[in-house]
């Protein structure tokens, strides 16, 4: 894998559906011993996370890391705050736009970068149920057109 190639593990698809996304940031994250080995095989859900802005930096709450299957008793808590490394100008931008804006910050991908574990963080607004019942809409009508133009070509 080249140093700049992007293998995507996972998305978190409720974040896309329940939150407008305004603008979005790459951040690592601080994993310990048998994390990584659990990401790498996938066995991780973003369930109800979130990110919270600390005076320590930036911590994600919420991302449920199963515990790595060949792990001895080394093996790490799965529910965990894990912080985020960002750089310190660009936390001070999120917590700007948060505190004027009332916005809140959510995990949408996470990925390799090269042999490094990325997380790209969203800063987003949240939607209103006929804003959620339109996305359904748009959804159904895309698949219906994708099955239509399946049977057209056959």
């Amino acid at each position: 894998m080249a140093k700049d190639e992007i293998k995507i593990l996972q998305k978190n698809k409720k974040a896309y559906f329940n939150y407008e996304v305004v603008e979005d940031f790459e951040s690592g994250i601080a994993l310990q011993g048998t994390e990584v080995k659990s990401i790498r095989m996938g066995r991780f859900s973003f369930g109800d996370s979130y990110v919270k802005i600390t005076a320590k930096g930036l911590v994600l709450i919420g991302l449920h890391i199963s515990p790595y299957s060949h792990g001895s008793i080394n093996n790490h808590e799965p529910e965990r705050e894990r912080r985020l490394l960002v750089h310190r100008q660009e936390m001070k931008r999120m917590k700007r736009k948060i505190d004027e804006k009332g916005m809140t910050l959510v995990p949408t991908l996470v990925y390799l970068k090269g042999n490094l574990v990325k997380v790209r963080i969203s800063l987003c607004r949240g939607k209103q149920a006929h804003d959620k019942r339109n996305a359904i809409r748009d959804r159904d009508m895309q698949r219906e057109m994708r099955r239509e133009m399946k049977n057209f070509n056959r």
